[in-house]
């Protein structure tokens, strides 16, 4: 099977123990990773921030089961970008079931970019509805590992 995850989610993007301890706080590491790692156009941080914050104001991208998928769309980046952190102590992102979460995946696209930014959020989505998925994320101690996992999972 063809995943789509591999060419969007890239071991340089992937955090293992994010710091930040609110949910601005989890979207602004994550946004500041995309900036180190030249995903994110310079001088560009505030504006996908910005666009990042106010679809969560619209309504929280906090799952279950400790997952939340923040999204935007902006031109501040030149094709689909993720980028993956893990909260050890978990963080408070307005989750349907009440629960901090855990694994974020930051998900931005090109504002004209429709059907793959909801594949590639779809897929995730679905990868980590399983039980055995988000064990493994939360015990993986490396980005490949995590990768590898996801590769695994997308099989079954």
């Amino acid at each position: 099977m063809n995943n789509p995850y591999r060419k969007i989610l890239q071991p340089r993007n992937i955090i293992l123990d994010l710091r930040a301890t609110d949910k601005p706080g989890v979207i602004a590491e994550l946004v500041d990773h995309l900036v180190s790692t030249g995903d994110i156009l310079p001088g560009k941080r505030d504006e996908v921030l910005e666009a990042v914050l106010n679809r969560e104001k619209r309504m929280s991208t906090g799952l279950q089961h400790g997952v939340a998928v923040p999204h935007g769309k902006t031109d501040a980046v030149s094709d689909l970008t993720a980028a993956l952190g893990r909260s050890r102590q978990g963080v408070d992102f307005a989750c349907m079931d009440g629960r901090p979460a855990r694994i974020f995946v930051l998900i931005l696209s090109p504002q004209t970019m429709a059907g793959p930014h909801v594949e590639f959020l779809a897929e995730i989505s679905r990868l980590l509805t399983r039980a055995e998925v988000r064990e493994g994320l939360l015990a993986a101690e490396s980005a490949e590992e995590i990768l590898r996992l996801f590769d695994q999972a997308a099989v079954r």
